[in-house]
């Protein structure tokens, strides 16, 4: 099977779905019967392309300014996409959003409904497109891939559609997502001031939809000595309608308990989840929500919401709290330190269900749904 993939999000910096894209690829290449064309949106390539950093291109917020600026831009990627799938493509896969048209089997990667729940999230061209675009597409798609049965069963009900037409092919975890000795990482702990185990980790775009006032608030709670000794350090960069952060994470910074470190290299980040007492993740919404499985299988106990598919992937191993208790998250941050036996049964749950989730498995679902797309 030739796989055409349309791989332009990896143009940008690498967040959720970027690294989906990415690791998925790489673990198609077991799948010998699978080949896998790359379209990055004026082209394509066999290849994936380093990560791009914040800076990557000036032109995206420009596109936000300028009228019908998305739909000049689809117009091109079409044309370009029309003249690759020249080339005997079999099936189309798109892993975002909404489809390009192709006239063959296609399937479809939908992660989540954030644009339902949380239309904030988005710039209003961008939200507008979805809402032109997304009910056709999930309509063109032969088979609906989700990373959780959450979604799944979300989308069923949203669009009306029998549980045959999605298969649920939840995501793996990294290599570098694993325990890590305090020597094997003393750069990075130096170079942010923190010690080993000693320090509250939230890991996500700055955005309403990850709840981090929260994470803010809790932290706020804790008794000054306590925060001092761990500080909480939010790793991610600035989302869209970010500004409303900006008082909150003013007066948090000025304490000098809270470190707000941008975005970060993946090695980086992988190395911080492996040193932190926590990792803390409030969102409101998540289609799988990755930083919680790479915590886990660092070796790094996890606080989250019960909300959409995070039960799914954390199981026993996760502490939770409700989306707008500051004082149930402060409970929970507070145990974490003080009950040394409850950390380490935290750790261990999370290992062992981390090792439910591997990139494999995900791209053996996800080629066999291409065999299904193709009525094999």
């Amino acid at each position: 099977m030739r796989i055409a993939l349309n791989a332009r999000i990896l143009q940008a910096p690498r967040t959720g779905i970027g690294h989906y894209v990415a690791e998925l690829v790489n673990a198609l290449r077991s799948e010998t019967d699978v080949e896998v064309m790359l379209f990055h949106g004026w082209g394509w390539s066999s290849a994936l392309p380093e990560a791009a950093m914040p800076g990557y291109s000036r032109l995206t917020p420009l596109l936000r300014q300028i009228p019908g600026a998305y739909q000049a831009r689809r117009w091109l990627e079409q044309k370009r996409f029309d003249q690759g799938c020249a080339q005997d493509i079999d099936l189309y896969h798109e892993p975002s959003l909404w489809p390009l048209a192709f006239n063959g089997p296609t399937v479809i990667t939908l992660h989540d409904l954030t644009h339902l729940h949380f239309p904030d999230t988005q710039p209003p061209a961008r939200l507008k497109e979805i809402e032109r675009r997304l009910a056709a597409g999930v309509e063109q798609a032969r088979l609906i891939l989700t990373d959780s049965q959450a979604i799944a069963d979300e989308a069923q009900a949203w669009f009306g559609l029998p549980a045959e037409r999605f298969v649920v092919a939840p995501l793996g975890v990294a290599e570098r997502f694993r325990p890590r000795e305090p020597q094997t990482i003393d750069a990075v702990l130096k170079a942010h001031a923190v010690e080993y185990r000693e320090y509250f980790l939230c890991v996500g775009t700055l955005e309403p939809r990850k709840n981090l006032g929260l994470a803010l608030r809790a932290h706020a709670l804790l008794p000054d000595a306590v925060r001092q000794r761990f500080p909480l350090l939010i790793v991610g960069m600035a989302g869209w309608e970010r500004e409303q952060f900006s008082e909150p994470l003013r007066l948090a910074l000025a304490s000098g308990h809270v470190c707000l470190l941008g975005y970060l290299p993946d090695e980086q980040v992988a190395q911080l989840l492996a040193g932190a007492r926590a990792l803390i993740f409030p969102s409101l919404y998540e289609g799988f929500g990755l930083p919680v499985l790479e915590a886990m299988a660092s070796g790094t106990p996890v606080v989250i919401t019960r909300s959409s598919a995070m039960p799914e992937v954390a199981g026993p191993a996760g502490n939770y709290i409700e989306a707008d208790d500051a004082d149930g998250l402060r409970d929970a941050m507070s145990r974490l330190i003080d009950d040394q036996a409850h950390w380490q049964a935290c750790r261990e749950a999370g290992l062992q269900q981390a090792r439910l989730f591997s990139w494999e498995r995900c791209a053996q679902a996800t080629a066999s749904a291409y065999r299904q797309a193709m009525g094999g």
